[in-house]
């Protein structure tokens, strides 16, 4: 694994994307950049895809990458919802795609899991847990910036397995394992 590198992480939604992008060296992460972009405004389904995209290239001819993390949409009851979900997050897929950068799918759960040690957290206990590991001072008014963080710090984790104290079967077990990420 690279010991120097850049992680984008995406939360891919049709109201609002949320994208966090971290630095990587060695074995230490910091924080870049996090953010949300608001399409609740905008009418037409394809537009915001397009809007997605454009904003998502963006990032990614910006901050330049070296991968790219994206939250799996979850399966839900509403078919139209997550089928809306599914190209919101093709879209923002394809414009990493299209800069070559290589993409890492995660499922929410396993998302929640990498950052809490528990699979059920909220969003709230995420974004706490983040502002902890990557001593945020503020954290954004909307959580969907912490999750597509989050993406991106899982991934970071899952790449670097090579830490056996990232396995945790809950909060007790993750402060037995980390006394230094305690204040």
């Amino acid at each position: 694994m690279k010991t120097d590198k850049v992680i984008l992480g995406v939360d891919p939604g049709t109201s609002i994307m949320g994208y966090g992008i971290i630095h990587v060296k060695e074995k230490k992460i910091s924080l870049i950049q996090m953010g949300v972009l608001h399409l609740s405004k905008i009418q037409s389904h394809e537009l915001k895809l397009k809007k997605i995209f454009e904003r998502t290239l963006q990032l990614v001819d910006e901050y330049k990458p070296d991968e790219f993390a994206v939250e799996a949409p979850f399966f839900g009851k509403n078919i139209q919802s997550m089928l809306k979900l599914g190209r919101a997050q093709g879209v923002s897929m394809s414009a990493a795609l299209y800069r070559e950068i290589p993409i890492f799918e995660y499922a929410p759960k396993k998302i929640k899991m990498a950052i809490t040690g528990n699979g059920n957290a909220s969003k709230e206990q995420v974004a706490g847990m983040l502002k902890s590991i990557l001593k945020i001072t503020e954290m954004p008014k909307h959580l969907d910036a912490s999750d597509g963080l989050a993406a991106a710090v899982c991934h970071f984790f899952q790449r670097n397995k090579s830490n056996p104290k990232g396995n945790y079967s809950g909060w007790s077990s993750f402060v037995k394992n980390n006394p230094d990420k305690l204040k």
